[in-house]
């Protein structure tokens, strides 16, 4: 990891530990994981947002008042707001996307969950999620939030990550694998 990066999720970090504590002790955890998701669906949506919060062009003084009408529009909580009130101050809202991410593992892991990125060849069906995270919930131990992707290169199977752990039941892995095999034959 480069020096910045780390720097950044170690500012990240903080401001995200900040976030849920207060939010734990006021009793306000879901009032404040409703406020992430709404400002990472406000980042994804936006290119102006985005632009803001990572661009040292904007004065402190712009940013906190972009910032202040994001949180109204956004509806955020008061403690939310306040965070990203305190962050534009600071000049620390290019952390802003690292918060976001750091927060949520924050909730999974106080919820006992893990996440597990699934890559599938085609979407898929209600009954085959729920048997995913039953056979990944199985062999974890924890309950299993997916976040699933398609990916039709895959021509079928899935690519499952969960934690360090890499399942590959993919067509096309399997071709490549086929493919290394029939070079070392001929």
């Amino acid at each position: 990891m480069s020096e910045t990066s780390s720097l950044s999720a170690s500012i990240a970090g903080r401001y995200a530990t900040a976030l849920f504590e207060l939010a734990q002790e006021s009793g306000a955890l879901e009032t404040a994981e409703a406020d992430i998701a709404r400002l990472a669906e406000a980042l994804e949506a936006s290119e102006d947002l985005r632009s803001l919060i990572a661009s040292p062009i904007y004065s402190r003084d712009a940013q906190s008042r972009a910032m202040a009408a994001v949180g109204k529009a956004l509806d955020l909580s008061e403690l939310t707001g306040n965070l990203i009130g305190l962050m534009a101050a600071k000049r620390r809202l290019f952390v802003l996307p690292q918060l976001i991410s750091t927060f949520r593992a924050l909730m999974a892991e106080y919820r006992g969950e893990i996440t597990a990125e699934v890559t599938a060849a085609r979407a898929l069906s209600d009954a085959q999620l729920a048997s995913l995270s039953e056979t990944l919930k199985g062999a974890t131990g924890r309950e299993v939030k997916l976040n699933v992707k398609v990916d039709e290169d895959l021509i079928g199977g899935l690519i499952v990550k969960v934690g360090s752990r890499m399942i590959d039941t993919s067509i096309r892995s399997r071709l490549a694998s086929l493919q290394n095999v029939m070079k070392e034959v001929g």
